[in-house]
């Protein structure tokens, strides 16, 4: 209960919190969007080159190795049975979209469960966040794959299947992670302790900032999403919770670190709200965007922030 009420009193999450009572409020409060998408830009930066760092004074082995591989399973076994979940409810394409964004992981959900590990004690390690970049494209490509297999037609052309793959990969919160990380890996060490301010001491404030502007977005979400009954609203609390308990069970068998086991717990359980519904935009029209962007944002997310993040580290602490 400690653990639980620390992290709710949280300030970042207390901001969070602000920002959806200000909708319902009706104030005029709002992050202007070129604001919100330099803090969205300077998180991913942030947290790829210090990932890129520690990288750097570890040594790759098996056991990371196989970590790596373990994530690329679970980011396409994730999809699939969240998409015949799915499926008694919602059409085909609906399935197919809402399996892309759970089975995707949240770069700003990761970022958050950092700082929740570092204000526990824990290491962070910097392989994982080449791990979380990882898990964001198969997604999207097994949910494409489900959705053709149950279509008579194809609606894919090869043309939009090679957009796709591309877009997957250079998005831009996946294409700065892994660009940030890699100027950590090879930035002399002593260069970048000049930077060190402003990617560590300011962190924690744009994380404040940025998440008081996703409780507005989540706030205007919820205005609508209820209309579509108590299915999706269970499903977006409690899969992912089932997510980040398999994810926490199946990398037991691999390391013995707590932290790593947070964080790989804490990915498989998120959902993605910004990577894949642009993908989804791109690829599948016919899905609901109504359905897709209030799940992962207005409810897994916040669900993942406050009580998630003690849950999953019960959870890595257990196995």
């Amino acid at each position: 209960m400690n653990i639980l009420l620390e992290n709710i009193t949280n300030p970042a999450l207390l901001f969070f919190a602000l920002g959806i009572l200000s909708v319902y409020l009706k104030s005029d409060l709002k992050v202007p969007p070129n604001s919100s998408k330099f803090i969205s830009l300077y998180l991913m930066f942030a947290i790829g080159f210090k990932g890129g760092q520690e990288l750097a004074h570890e040594e790759i082995n098996a056991e990371i190795v196989i970590t790596i591989l373990l994530a690329i399973v679970m980011s396409l076994i994730i999809p699939v049975y969240t998409f015949y979940i799915l499926k008694q409810k919602f059409n085909v394409f609906d399935a197919g979209a809402i399996a892309c964004s759970y089975g995707s992981v949240s770069a700003v959900t990761f970022v958050t469960a950092v700082t929740y590990l570092e204000a526990h004690q824990y290491l962070f390690h910097g392989h994982m966040v080449a791990i979380m970049a990882l898990m964001e494209s198969p997604p999207i490509m097994m949910g494409l794959l489900l959705i053709h297999l149950h279509q008579k037609h194809d609606m894919f052309s090869n043309a939009s299947k090679g957009k796709l793959l591309v877009h997957s990969f250079t998005n831009a919160s996946v294409f700065l992670i892994l660009g940030s990380m890699l100027i950590g890996y090879i930035a002399d060490t002593k260069q970048a302790e000049g930077i060190k301010p402003f990617t560590n001491d300011l962190f924690k404030g744009f994380l404040a900032i940025f998440l008081l502007d996703m409780g507005i977005t989540s706030g205007k979400n919820l205005k609508t999403f209820f209309s579509y009954g108590w299915f999706p609203v269970a499903f977006a609390v409690l899969v992912p919770l089932l997510n980040g308990f398999l994810g926490a069970m199946s990398i037991a068998a691999v390391t013995s670190d707590i932290s790593n086991r947070f964080l790989f717990s804490v990915l498989c359980a998120s959902a993605s709200y910004i990577a894949v519904p642009a993908a989804i935009r791109m690829s599948i029209p016919q899905a609901n965007a109504g359905l897709v962007l209030p799940m992962a944002l207005a409810f897994t997310f916040p669900v993942n922030i406050t009580l998630g993040m003690p849950v999953y580290l019960k959870f890595a602490e257990l196995f």
